[in-house]
């Protein structure tokens, strides 16, 4: 007769070994699609030179699509997260100092990178959110490409994004490991952005990465933020949701914690803050 325990045993490693299989099985299936190389359509775009563009790429940048909360203030990238069975994310030295990308990118390369999240070699870039980048005018692309060739170099070697075996677990299961997953890289649906107006704040909302924690449709669900609908921003006044998005408090005087980038958002214009806070006013609560 089997002892209890001799079973119990006999039962743990069955499970154990099944969960090995299954751990096993779904980073086999997140390799092959990390490995995945897209056939992308031409980005035709004329890089600027001039001051103007170049103030207006730092302020692109830094401000809105906010590429220094990563790559750093000074884009010479940095090792932004490292755990041994999740992974690490690196955000690449872009400048063209010792161990930078930039020398070796085409402004092709560059484009495609930003706006499709896919690498010189074709394949998906790691944790990198062209899913939001993806709404960018070619004008506001050509400026941000120009600000990055125009930066100091800086000497910064950095090790290799690798991606651990519970991480690539996850990412079968639904983490968002790649964005060029979730992008028609045929079809665009902002070319040109308005300047000013609600309509100005709905593309500011997108490339801004609002989104990506507020929801598609800013009510919340798709991450830590809440929704930013009419409804529930309804006790906010305009100064309320400035000091929101330039100090990170809310209208009580508690902090907005993490993840949300009011550093960068910080730098935002009047107008830019303006226009989101009209586009937020016009959305109308779920249901």
């Amino acid at each position: 007769m089997t002892r209890p325990w001799a079973l119990a045993r006999r039962i743990t490693a069955v499970i154990v070994g099944l969960l090995v299989i299954v751990v096993a099985v779904l980073n086999v299936i997140s390799l092959a699609r990390q490995h995945h190389r897209y056939r992308l359509p031409e980005i035709r775009l004329a890089v600027p030179t001039d001051s103007v563009s170049l103030r207006y790429g730092a302020h692109l940048v830094t401000a809105v699509a906010a590429c220094t909360s990563c790559h750093g203030a000074d884009l010479g990238g940095m090792v932004a997260f490292d755990h041994p069975l999740l992974g690490r994310f690196v955000a690449a030295n872009l400048t063209d100092g010792a161990g930078g990308i930039a020398r070796t990118r085409t402004d092709q390369d560059l484009a495609r990178a930003i706006r499709h999240g896919v690498g010189r070699n074709g394949r998906p870039l790691l944790f990198m959110p062209s899913d939001a980048y993806q709404g960018l005018s070619d004008r506001d692309l050509a400026a941000i490409i120009a600000y990055i060739r125009a930066v100091p170099p800086v000497d910064r070697h950095l090790p290799a994004t690798r991606v651990g075996p519970l991480g690539r677990a996850l990412h079968v299961l639904g983490f968002p490991l790649m964005s060029a997953e979730k992008i028609d890289h045929h079809t665009r649906s902002v070319t040109r952005q308005p300047r000013i107006g609600a309509g100005y704040g709905r593309y500011l909302a997108t490339v801004a990465g609002c989104r990506g924690c507020h929801g598609p449709a800013l009510n919340g669900g798709a991450g830590p933020g809440p929704g930013l609908t009419s409804g529930a921003l309804a006790g906010w006044t305009e100064t309320d949701f400035r000091r929101a998005v330039r100090e990170g408090r809310r209208p009580d005087g508690a902090v907005i914690q993490e993840p949300m980038p009011w550093r960068n958002y910080a730098n935002l214009t009047d107008a830019e803050v303006r226009a989101l806070w009209l586009y937020v006013r016009s959305l109308t609560p779920p249901g």
